[in-house]
């Protein structure tokens, strides 16, 4: 029997990464360094010294030059790399070292895995998603991770998603699963949805 929320979420992902893939070449380098300079922005005014943050595939909007730049400037960078069981491991960021095609085609970086719990001691979470809505509901692809991963924290850092502009909506479909994000970063602007605790 067909569920209409999982309908729903598929139609709409199927619509967003149809417009990302529709995108040229220029509009991406553009959206890049636009992402680029919201996020150093952002973790300059978090103050923050240790981030987790991830390697975007080419349809994503751009974060591999926030990431190397980051790194330059002593900040230590977590990366994810997708387990079997549903979980994140993570690894330090280090432009030096290989990244390889990992699971379902994200690009994940060689190195030594720190496991799960990791990301417990970053100060901001930097996270990709398809869509997010005005009340800060986001829409990922559909594999779960980081819902899992917020979830599961006992203290969770401000977690922003990175998406384009057209894809900050009025809503998004959820279920009890689905976990908010603390607001948006897209290549104009970043917005904070709810409340930063300090």
């Amino acid at each position: 029997m067909a569920d209409p929320l999982d309908d729903s979420k598929r139609a709409l992902r199927a619509e967003l990464r149809e417009r990302r893939q529709l995108l040229t070449d220029a509009a991406r380098a553009r959206a890049a360094a636009g992402i680029t300079a919201q996020l150093d922005a952002l973790v300059e005014g978090f103050g923050a010294r240790s981030v987790s943050c991830y390697l975007s595939t080419p349809a994503e909007p751009g974060t591999r030059g926030f990431v190397s730049a980051a790194v330059e400037r002593g900040i230590r960078v977590l990366l994810p790399i997708m387990r079997t069981d549903g979980l994140l491991d993570w690894v330090v960021a280090d432009p030096q070292s290989t990244v390889a095609e990992g699971q379902l085609g994200i690009p994940e970086q060689a190195g030594e895995l720190l496991g799960p719990i990791a990301v417990n001691d970053v100060d901001l979470l930097i996270i990709p998603a398809a869509a997010v809505d005005r009340t800060g509901m986001r829409l990922g692809w559909g594999r779960g991770y980081f819902d899992k991963t917020l979830g599961s924290m006992e203290k969770c850092p401000p977690v922003y998603a990175v998406i384009y502009d057209t894809e900050f909506v009025d809503e998004v479909p959820r279920d009890r699963h689905d976990q908010p994000v603390t607001g948006v970063v897209t290549p104009t602007r970043t917005v904070t949805l709810a409340p930063v605790r300090r």
